[in-house]
């Protein structure tokens, strides 16, 4: 293992001061290092890996010297389109390293959706033409130099691959908002008060996997989950073009960060939706299953915002109190309409992972066929 300021030492060595990315779990204690008060003002939380590039981007123009890019691998796909058309070394050759989170990686257990991404991300990197090592050990911290100095000689962008659980350091205090809404408790209400046959499509992390365990742990059967197991941001694109082509009520449970990723498509999700169409916003203000680093949710009037994107309804919810009377109405009124649900930064404990994906489809689309 090696410890995370270890890390960041050896790249303030090589005169690399400035970070951007998007969190992610592998590189959690790497994140939690660039939070502390000598870091916290060279770092950049982005919404999406692609404007984390962008961002570095602007770093090396203003002048010159190396950004440090950092987010899972399943996060490749955004970065994909400014790499190319813009760093590039055939464009722009502007170099920068790309600190990556090797999720699926050979040899390593891991939820399907992981693996698929593990086995092609080497292969995807080298049809990028990106150099790359692999972190393993302290002594590879060497390779990593000689990656750099390849970068600021050649113009190019290098990749560092980080593995599961290589990467350690000391544990984050896990800061808790002021509301007293648990995603428990409001998934439960939700599953009690949902019509039967509804489509619930829910975003990735923590709120699939609640929503799963506890419609499990208490055989609700009302409804059926698409589980959005990957794909972060994209959520209420899937939920909205299914409301427009189906005549069930469409319930998409969104995160912040998620909403954040790809926040153009909820202006689209708008305007497609039918009036059975229901976008519900769990928010915490933190990336909590990757180690609770805050997001930008918090600069935003999210009232005054599904307003002007023309959502017929807003409502929100802040606390216990009003939770089942403000779900009850929500649910009730004709939409599309916009429910904000401001909860703890607490989860369920012993969490499982939705697995068998062919057979939850495969149950999801007899929805149209009632």
């Amino acid at each position: 293992m090696i410890e995370a300021k270890i890390l960041l030492n050896q790249l303030k060595k090589n005169k690399i001061e400035f970070f951007t990315g998007v969190p992610d779990s592998i590189l959690k204690s790497f994140s939690n290092e660039l939070e502390k008060k000598n870091y916290s003002k060279k770092n950049i939380i982005t919404a999406n890996e692609g404007s984390a590039i962008a961002t570095g981007i602007g770093y090396y123009l203003a002048n010159k010297k190396i950004p440090c890019i950092y987010f899972q691998n399943s996060g490749l796909g955004n970065a994909i389109n400014p790499l190319i058309s813009i760093a590039h070394k055939k464009v722009y050759s502007i170099p920068m390293l790309l600190i990556v989170g090797w999720r699926g990686a050979p040899k390593i257990k891991d939820e399907p959706q992981h693996i698929t991404k593990g086995k092609i991300t080497t292969k995807l990197l080298k049809l990028l033409n990106i150099k790359y090592i692999v972190l393993e050990k302290e002594s590879d911290l060497k390779k990593l130099n000689e990656l750099i100095k390849y970068a600021k000689k050649n113009f190019s962008q290098v990749a560092c691959l980080v593995k599961k659980n290589i990467l350690t350091g000391e544990k984050k205090y896990k800061k808790i908002n002021k509301s007293n809404v648990l995603r428990e408790d409001f998934l439960n209400s939700l599953l009690n008060k949902v019509k039967k046959n509804s489509a619930i499509i829910s975003t990735t992390g923590y709120t699939s996997r609640e929503l799963f365990q506890i419609r499990k742990n208490k055989n609700f059967l009302k409804g059926k989950d698409f589980y959005m197991v990957g794909g972060m941001g994209h959520a209420s694109s899937v939920a909205a073009s299914m409301s427009k082509f189906s005549n069930k009520q469409t319930i998409c449970i969104d995160g912040d960060g998620s909403f954040l990723m790809h926040m153009g498509s909820i202006v689209t999700t708008s305007h497609i939706a039918s009036n059975k169409f229901k976008y519900i916003i769990l928010n915490n203000n933190v990336h909590e299953s990757v180690g609770s680093q805050k997001t930008s949710i918090n600069v935003i009037n999210l009232k005054k915002f599904s307003d002007s994107i023309r959502f017929k309804n807003y409502f929100l919810i802040k606390d216990n109190k009003k939770l089942k009377s403000t779900l009850e109405r929500f649910l009730k009124v004709s939409g599309p309409s916009f429910l904000e649900v401001k909860i703890k930064n607490i989860s369920m404990k012993n969490l499982e992972r939705p697995k068998n994906f062919q057979i939850i489809k495969k149950n999801f689309l007899k929805l149209n066929q009632k």
